[in-house]
């Protein structure tokens, strides 16, 4: 049975007893809020399907980010992106318990995003760990809601096609660029030419894993798990020969420890070059690309760089309409 109380707060407050369940009690701002609360959890318990929310009620979000972040990320490829994503998130939810986080808030995040000309993608992004975040918590953390309030939302278009592509004007700019930085820059850049490799596998690749013999490099950790073998022009090997060797680490570009220490260095580099719309991936997009260009078939090519079907790969692939036409011809 429900009763209720007047604070002398004028808030209601609403106590419902039933034998055999820890009594429930919550305050609600009138009296109305607290009679349709009272209804909905009777209605639940005489049915059968009630479930307590009030750890749900009680936990905040910030507190949920603070566990995520130390259980959840450190297993992720991508921890150290993500966990500016989680202070973003942290920002707009952290105060607010899980229970009160609903779809109208959500899309609140969403579009306050948006209106700052993030893109797209960037935006499902933080969607999609606003999402992990709850899942993880009902799944496994145990906090009840009835169901996860972010895919009942409209997640913005993403346009996963770009077509930029390197000039040799442009190259030559970029590594002129690179060269005065370091060494070890130019020599990124080629290498990820080259081997249409993605930024985290070039990164973290060792000595131990490059074969010069065979001119192969078997890259061990990858985007999809599976182990991959990746052939080496005489160019990508000359690129990577004369550069020195770290005496504490094993790994060829040791001069970043991160993605995210790259990217800064990256960035500088970029903004000296003057290249607009242009991005480090573009150089495995401009590779692959030039794979094709070079008559490699399809098979061969998804073998190098790792892509899975036809329609992944064809998202980095836009081939040169010149080079077409003189193969028609």
């Amino acid at each position: 049975m429900a009763y209720f109380k007047q604070l002398k707060t004028k808030h209601w407050q609403v106590q419902i007893r039933r034998h055999g369940i820890k009594a429930l009690t919550k305050t609600f701002p009138n009296r109305d809020d607290a009679q349709k609360w009272a209804r909905l959890v009777e209605s639940e318990i005489d049915r059968g399907i009630y479930v307590s929310r009030y750890e749900a009620e009680h936990i905040t979000f910030s507190e949920l980010v603070h566990r995520y972040q130390k259980e959840v990320t450190p297993d992720k490829k991508s921890a150290s992106r993500e966990i500016s994503r989680l202070k973003c998130l942290n920002k707009f939810f952290g105060e607010l318990t899980l229970a009160k986080i609903n779809s109208e808030i959500v899309a609140c995040f969403r579009d306050e995003r948006l209106s700052i000309n993030l893109s797209g993608a960037t935006v499902v992004k933080d969607l999609n760990t606003l999402s992990h975040i709850i899942d993880t918590a009902i799944k496994e953390w145990g906090y009840y809601l009835p169901f996860n309030p972010v895919k009942n939302i409209r997640k913005p278009k993403v346009s996963n096609s770009r077509s930029r592509r390197l000039s040799n004007e442009e190259q030559d700019i970029l590594l002129a660029q690179c060269r005065k930085h370091s060494l070890m820059m130019e020599s990124i850049v080629i290498f990820a030419i080259e081997t249409a490799m993605r930024l985290g596998e070039i990164i973290n690749l060792s000595w131990s894993e490059i074969d010069l013999e065979r001119k192969i490099a078997t890259l061990l950790v990858t985007k999809n798990g599976d182990v991959r073998q990746v052939p080496l022009s005489t160019l990508a090997i000359q690129s990577i020969q004369h550069l020195p060797r770290h005496i504490e680490s094993s790994r060829v570009f040791w001069r970043w420890k991160t993605v995210s220490s790259f990217e800064s260095s990256w960035q500088r580099v970029l903004s000296n070059s003057n290249l607009l719309n242009f991005r480090f991936h573009d150089l495995r997009h401009e590779g692959t690309s030039r794979m094709f260009e070079k008559g490699f078939s399809l098979a061969e090519v998804a073998t190098i760089s790792g892509h899975k079907t036809w329609s992944m790969l064809r998202r980095y692939t836009h081939l040169k309409a010149e080079d077409l036409v003189k193969k028609l011809a």
